[in-house]
């Protein structure tokens, strides 16, 4: 069942970072029969990243919706993106997070291209991944987090793959089942 419709758009915003802004975005979307769908927010140093798919039933077209968000005051300065979304909305078994990876310690150049690489190596699918650098006492610590989804058959040999590539980094790993 196709659920990819012609009124479906990719939203992108990425600006400085205040109060209001995801109050803002939404409540615009809202006004102008947007129904949301996937939609993320993050804030980046100082700045902010929003992304979400909506779905424009009654028809709007990308620049409207482009114009219409660069008006809000809130937006400002920031870089809006807005373009048609050629995917089906219905997300498969792979975007089915079946456990969080947590990353931990000092920093380590290319510990992301290697923990994706391991998680690849044994068919996990990331569904999210974020990372913070946390003022320490030593200067700054990571914590990088991976929303993975892994199917069972494999799934104690992955395990000990993320922690034998997190120990030979000198990080510390955890891996749990979201509750």
């Amino acid at each position: 069942m196709s659920t990819h419709s012609p009124d479906t758009l990719l939203i992108t915003i990425i600006g400085r970072d205040r109060v209001g802004v995801v109050s803002a975005v939404t409540s615009y979307l809202f006004e102008t029969g947007a129904n949301l769908a996937d939609s993320a927010f993050a804030v980046l140093g100082e700045a902010f990243e929003f992304s979400c798919v909506a779905d424009f039933g009654a028809g709007a077209s990308a620049e409207e919706v482009q114009q219409g968000l660069a008006g809000l005051d809130v937006l400002e300065d920031a870089r809006i993106t807005v373009a048609p979304f050629p995917f089906n909305l219905v997300r498969g078994d792979s975007a089915a997070i079946t456990h969080v990876v947590e990353i931990s310690g000092g920093d380590r150049p290319g510990l992301v291209a290697r923990i994706s690489e391991v998680l690849m190596e044994y068919g996990a699918n990331i569904v999210r991944m974020s990372s913070k650098r946390i003022p320490s006492k030593d200067g700054f610590d990571y914590r990088t987090r991976f929303a993975i989804s892994a199917g069972p058959e494999r799934f104690e040999q992955l395990e000990s793959a993320l922690y034998n590539t997190a120990g030979s980094l000198r990080l510390d790993c955890k891996v749990e089942a979201p509750n």
